[in-house]
């Protein structure tokens, strides 16, 4: 009889325990989702956060069943010819609105959906130009985005009003950027100058590449064969190789026909596009103050193939007084110093 009542309370605490265990493990394993991410799913965080648009693409890459892929030699988005118009009413704040979904704090994109295959720094000389410069972010983050670049736009700012110096700024450019990021390719664009055409890539090629050929100011064709003015990318190979830009042209004039010769000096040809690609439209204005037309800088032109190895990027010297991070681009004031 006992034995029996022994069996019977031993059978009753085995299912209450069964049950208990039961509440508690769907209780734990509720606990689980309600607080974890799933092991595929990215989360998406708003720009307050300090998780930036390369974390994510990390965490893409990682946690994805398949691996990310290289960007396709044709980015598949491009449109082709496009209709340029400056609406001298829209405002920097309306461009941040349009033109900076996916955008890193600096003007920095990397392409979600693919690894891009061209680390591009695009460098602007700058003074003065807070309009022209609207006009050029409005058109070119959409372009370059499309183009599936991993990017960055740096606005080199030559502070105070001494005279303008083209191509120094340009070198401090090319020397800034890659203490941020590993780029391999530089493309050096003219703050009034927008692409007509998607399809003129902002990237590096086997030569070093006149992006501008055919400019609206000199009725779409090139005003000289030897033209490399406007817009022109180099690998960082080909930009050492001539010891980047001549430092000494102050005033307007005569650094890209100097550009040139140091391509040619070293053996290398210039590319470009077709006239109908590599349509740009130009923002017009007035030459800035302090940017006159120096006539010492023609006669330069006959020392290139002396003064190359002596000035230029080994030679470079100027001082950062103030580096702003916008979420449009990044802009390096800079004292350059004056001419000797």
């Amino acid at each position: 009889m006992n034995k029996r009542y022994f069996r019977l309370f031993i059978g009753v605490a085995l299912l209450a325990a069964s049950y208990w265990i039961t509440v508690w493990l769907h209780h734990d394993h509720s606990a689980i989702h309600d607080h974890h991410t799933p092991r595929n799913t990215v989360v998406e965080r708003s720009p307050a956060t300090d998780v930036t648009r390369e974390q994510q693409r990390n965490s893409i890459i990682l946690n994805s069943s398949s691996p990310m892929h290289p960007c396709p030699l044709s980015p598949p988005g491009l449109v082709g010819p496009l209709r340029i118009e400056f609406d001298w009413n829209r405002t920097m704040n309306d461009v941040r609105k349009e033109c900076s979904e996916h955008l890193q704090e600096g003007g920095r994109y990397q392409p979600l959906e693919c690894i891009s295959q061209h680390k591009v720094a695009i460098i602007i000389p700058y003074r003065n130009r807070q309009d022209h410069l609207k006009h050029w972010l409005y058109y070119m983050h959409p372009i370059l985005k499309r183009q599936q670049l991993d990017y960055g736009v740096y606005v080199i700012h030559q502070h105070g009003e001494g005279t303008f110096n083209r191509a120094k700024l340009l070198n401090v450019g090319y020397v800034e950027s890659l203490k941020e990021y590993a780029y391999d390719c530089f493309v050096f664009s003219d703050v009034d100058l927008v692409p007509m055409d998607d399809r003129n890539l902002y990237r590096c090629h086997d030569e070093p590449h006149h992006m501008a050929a055919a400019m609206d100011k000199f009725g779409y064709k090139l005003p000289y064969n030897t033209y490399f003015g406007g817009v022109v990318s180099l690998s960082q190979e080909q930009y050492m190789q001539i010891n980047g830009f001549a430092n000494e042209y102050w005033g307007w004039g005569a650094e890209d026909d100097d550009m040139y010769k140091r391509i040619t000096l070293k053996g290398m040809r210039v590319s470009r596009p077709d006239s109908r690609i590599g349509m740009y439209k130009m923002v017009r204005h007035l030459r800035d103050a302090h940017n006159e037309v120096n006539p010492r800088n023609p006669d330069q032109l006959h020392h290139t193939s002396s003064n190359m190895a002596i000035d230029g990027i080994n030679s470079l010297n100027y001082k950062v007084i103030k580096i702003n991070k916008d979420t449009l681009y990044t802009m390096i004031l800079v004292d350059i110093h004056g001419p000797k």
